[in-house]
């Protein structure tokens, strides 16, 4: 996983181009702005910003554009062109999704758009809609594998992904606005349209025991509510996870709760719990007929997808979570090359170690020392909490929480604050213990190195008998003093070993 950093790519890198680059989203019930903190491997959001329009309100029956929709349509994106524009973004792409592609004045509307906000709108086909969907889920999961499904209020895409490719798709006038005049409020009348789209698609059939990637914002409220009735300790949406009977059971639950009960759940506006239980019975279905392992919710859908076609080829085969490091480790000052020395000399304490941990730990190790600006006391707190809950991270919510603590037990060897149980609860504690190595380790490679490229190389670490051994240079004034002999004894303890220094 360690790679060789030559001071020629690392000065390219930190001349890249920061622009921030713009993505609105003219959606059937929504439109969105999201502008992106540059073209970096993971999508960050520098602003986010929607208004509700409702473009395709009645379009199930008339055909058309909502009229009101229209106006306030031409409004919101003219701001958003502004902002944008305000913010340096240097490429806006605008894109029109299923409302304005199925509407018979759509095209008009996106010629009269266009002039007025002085911006091109494309109108995406339904193909070109769910494949950017499935690459927003691979910017975050480049290996995810199985059924891609993103909700909107005009269509439900659905694509095939896996080995880090897309196939198989298919889009459905199944958007929650559309189904819901279709059905004309009638649960039984809207679970027949559903069930009679889903059977036209045989390959949906296929996937058994593989994963369903629930995308959009209707979905994201329902995780909401699942994380609310378990009581599970990890308020983050992105990856939340749930096995496919689970899910099945606890959407059966939700049915039943009273308007009241749900109105308390955080974080869900009124508009959306208006459509929480429509767009439960299309997920439902879709669980009975795809029949996957598992169903995991996603932040990352179309804008993302977008964001990320147009990154360049050599950024997007970076992996993101090691990309998101190094990114971090640059804007806090720190060094990036003195992260993976850190990471490569401890790695004999590791030898079990797989591909998935040894990523994480390269991580890790390179987000060791971004929150040097924390007050002391603050540090472990500080680092574990943003780990912990940032939205844009892409990992599971097992390995997000081994991250935030290893991260913790960097700083500080005990855990001190309630909160930490919050990730304790999601991993075994093999694995725990596992973590406190690991962050004791990072805390001797910066008492060796106070954080600076090219000193910890010079010295080795190893296991040899019941003995951690740490071999540093004879002579070299780096050496002689400090507290890494300290560090070592602590690490040590914690293995149940007995520490050495040797000199050569």
């Amino acid at each position: 996983m360690a790679r060789k950093v030559t001071s020629k790519k690392r000065r390219v890198n930190a001349k890249r181009s920061r622009k921030p680059v713009a993505v609105i989203d003219i959606g059937s019930n929504s439109v969105r702005l999201v502008v992106y903190d540059g073209q970096t491997r993971t999508p960050i959001p520098l602003h986010n910003e929607k208004a509700i329009c409702a473009l395709g309100k009645g379009l199930e029956k008339t055909g058309k554009l909502n009229p009101d929709g229209i106006k306030m349509a031409y409004d919101t994106v003219g701001r958003f062109v502004k902002i944008a524009r305000a913010l340096g973004a240097r490429n806006i792409d605008a894109l029109g999704t299923a409302a304005v592609r199925d509407a018979s004045d759509g095209k008009a509307f996106a010629k009269a758009l266009s002039r007025k906000a002085k911006i091109d709108i494309q109108i995406l086909s339904g193909k070109q809609e769910a494949q950017r969907s499935a690459l927003g889920v691979l910017c975050g999961i480049p290996d995810a594998e199985g059924i891609v499904a993103d909700l909107g209020g005009g269509s439900l895409e659905l694509v095939k992904v896996g080995g880090r490719r897309m196939s198989e798709h298919t889009t459905m006038p199944l958007g929650l606005l559309r189904l819901s005049e279709a059905a004309g409020g009638d649960r039984e009348k809207a679970l027949a349209i559903i069930d009679k789209a889903l059977e036209k698609q045989k390959w949906v059939t296929k996937q058994k025991d593989q994963t369903l990637y629930a995308v959009g914002g209707a979905w994201r409220s329902l995780a909401r509510v699942c994380i609310a009735q378990m009581n599970y300790p990890l308020h983050v949406l992105d990856n939340f996870t749930l096995e496919r009977q689970q899910a099945i059971s606890l959407f059966e639950v939700i049915s039943r709760l009273s308007q009241r009960s749900l109105e308390q759940i955080k974080g869900v506006s009124r508009a959306r719990l208006a459509t929480l239980p429509l767009g439960a019975a299309v997920l439902e279905r879709l669980l009975e007929v795809a029949k996957p392992r598992a169903l995991v919710f996603s932040i990352y859908g179309m804008r993302e997808g977008q964001f990320f076609k147009d990154l360049p080829a050599h950024v997007r085969k970076q992996d993101p979570i090691v990309s998101l490091a190094e990114e971090m480790a640059r804007a806090a000052g720190r060094s990036t090359e003195a992260g993976y020395e850190s990471f490569k000399w401890m790695t004999p304490l590791f030898p079990e170690e797989g591909p998935k941990q040894k990523k994480l730990r390269l991580a890790a190790c390179l987000l060791r020392d971004v929150w040097w600006t924390e007050h002391p006391d603050y540090r472990a707190e500080q680092a574990f909490l943003r780990v912990l809950r940032l939205p844009f991270l892409g990992l599971g919510h097992e390995d997000r929480a081994a991250l935030a603590l290893a991260l913790y037990y960097r700083y500080q060897s005990e855990p001190s604050e309630p909160i930490i149980e919050q990730a304790h609860a999601l991993l075994a504690e093999s694995r725990i213990q596992r973590l406190r190595t690991f962050g004791l380790s990072m805390r001797l490679a910066y008492a060796l190195s106070a954080g600076a490229a090219g000193w910890v190389r010079k010295t080795s670490l190893k296991i040899t008998g019941d003995k951690l051994v740490l071999r540093v240079p004879q002579g070299e004034p780096m050496f002689r003093t400090g507290s890494y002999d300290r560090r070592l004894k602590r690490l040590a303890d914690h293995m149940g070993l007995t520490a050495q220094i040797r000199m050569f």
